[in-house]
């Protein structure tokens, strides 16, 4: 005992620290996966990946394109030749090839309405590392940045747990779909006892896969304008949006209407809209000459591969191939989409009206035992370990409101999802059963009364909740999720 705590003892602040966000029931799920994976003919009963936003909808479309393309790859006879300069010593200005076709890609999703400048376009270790490292530009340690609630879990871990920064969240209800407010937004300005550096959105929002209306961005853009505090819009799920809903992105927005551009700031990555998230592809774009120079002197801690940009400048500068793929992509995600929550509506189950992203907002306080966060947890243990389907609690992502879960839907084929449906309609079968007995049994019961007014959250909450199942890897070393 004495030697692992000396042991400990030697070890930096950072190490020794529990700030790194893993001890949240959003990472237990992960390891009770990994701990249990389902399988259809080796582990029919495992548990089903529910928690990880991948888009895995649309690989036959890569893979063909692989085909035809061979010249993409400098393992391939056809791109051999420029293996020796792929392979030498590149700047970490990245290849000029890649930024280019980064930044028509960008512009592309966004309907043409707006250009980028190659030269602005940082590289980063996925949007993990883009996030934090503009973190660094930003902000020393102690500062603050504003963000609406519920919002990605691992936030806590990419902006916070090396930068020292902390995160103030900002609260939104549902009983206008979370939409941020500027009363919201205002409050949490004035009650921050830090200084308040600048204010993250992520845009389509997850967990919510909800997209920002422009009135509301503007509101938000004077807002930091008069405030004169940075704006982060995470637009890693930008290429997901499906159903016919118009993006806006606040490189369109800063065009509109005046304000200092040198305050606005996106990250980006090809995690999510092409689902490649194993490349660790991150895109810092600022508007700011200073930070753009400070994060290409830091981007040397992380850059993307050289064989990696190579490949994708190919890729991403087929206009032809990436015009039918984001066509494509939108149609099986809003296909997919509609039968998931279809399948959940039949049982009683709805979720937020959305648009955008890999997963759902599910609203399950009717199955609540009481409505608390504790009921909460109590609920997704259940969900976990007898349902065996990973989904993510609410009070993960920082929600004000107990009963609402982060549910992934585009990271399996169809019989998979056809199985997790197949569960839940036995669970919530079986959950209105004994409702209905306990009713019964116990006829003077009344119902609980929900109050979470006393109840806040910010950078130093912790959900506690039991480790389900132990794991030597970190789910945390992940991809962007």
């Amino acid at each position: 005992m004495e030697i692992k705590n000396l042991s400990t003892r030697m070890l930096s602040k950072i190490a020794k620290s529990d700030e790194h966000g893993e001890n949240s029931p959003y990472f237990d799920g992960w390891k009770a996966y990994d701990s249990d994976p389902f399988d259809p003919i080796r582990n029919p009963n495992g548990v089903i990946q529910m928690g990880l936003a991948e888009n895995q909808l649309c690989f036959d479309l890569v893979q063909e394109w692989i085909e035809r393309n061979p010249e993409a790859s400098i393992c391939s006879h056809e791109g051999l030749h420029a293996f020796k300069n792929i392979a030498l010593f590149q700047d970490y200005h990245g290849l000029p090839h890649f930024r280019n076709a980064v930044a028509r890609f960008m512009a592309k999703m966004r309907g043409g309405r707006v250009s980028f400048d190659p030269d602005r376009i940082v590289m980063g270790g996925g949007a993990t590392g883009a996030n934090e490292m503009l973190m660094f530009c930003l902000a020393d340690p102690g500062d603050a940045f504003l963000i609406p609630s519920p919002y990605y879990p691992a936030f806590d871990r990419d902006l916070r747990w090396r930068t020292g920064v902390k995160l103030i969240p900002i609260n939104c209800q549902s009983s206008n779909n979370f939409k941020i407010t500027k009363e919201a937004l205002e409050e949490s300005y004035q009650n921050a006892k830090v200084k308040v550096k600048g204010l993250i959105l992520s845009n389509p929002s997850n967990p919510l896969g909800t997209i920002l209306d422009k009135e509301t961005f503007k509101t938000l853009i004077e807002f930091i304008n008069d405030k004169k505090i940075h704006l982060v819009c995470d637009e890693i799920y930008a290429a997901t949006v499906f159903g016919g809903a118009n993006y806006t992105s606040v490189s369109e927005i800063i065009q509109e209407m005046e304000c200092d551009r040198n305050l606005i700031h996106i990250v980006y990555s090809l995690s999510k809209d092409m689902g490649f998230p194993g490349f660790r592809v991150g895109i810092i774009y600022s508007y700011n000459d200073n930070v753009v120079n400070c994060a290409r002197k830091m981007s040397s801690f992380g850059l993307v591969s050289s064989q990696t940009q190579h490949f994708l400048a190919s890729m991403l500068s087929d206009d032809d191939f990436m015009d039918k793929y984001l066509l494509e992509s939108s149609r099986r995600l809003a296909s997919r989409h509609s039968k998931f929550t279809n399948g959940l509506d039949k049982v009683g189950i709805s979720c937020l009206a959305s648009n955008a992203g890999l997963f759902c907002w599910m609203d399950l306080r009717h199955l609540l035992k009481e409505e608390t966060f504790e009921g909460e947890l109590g609920l997704w243990r259940v969900v976990i370990n007898d349902v065996k389907l990973n989904v993510s609690p609410g009070s993960s992502f920082h929600c004000q409101e107990p009963g609402w879960f982060r549910v992934c839907f585009a990271n399996m084929d169809d019989e998979t999802m056809e199985i997790a449906l197949r569960r839940i309609r036995k669970f919530v079968g079986t959950n209105e059963q004994e409702n209905a007995r306990v009713k019964m049994a116990k006829p003077w019961r009344k119902n609980l009364r929900l109050s979470f007014s006393s109840i806040t959250y910010d950078h130093e909450t912790r959900v506690s909740s039991p480790v389900i199942m132990s794991s030597p890897r970190s789910p945390l070393v992940r991809a962007h999720t």
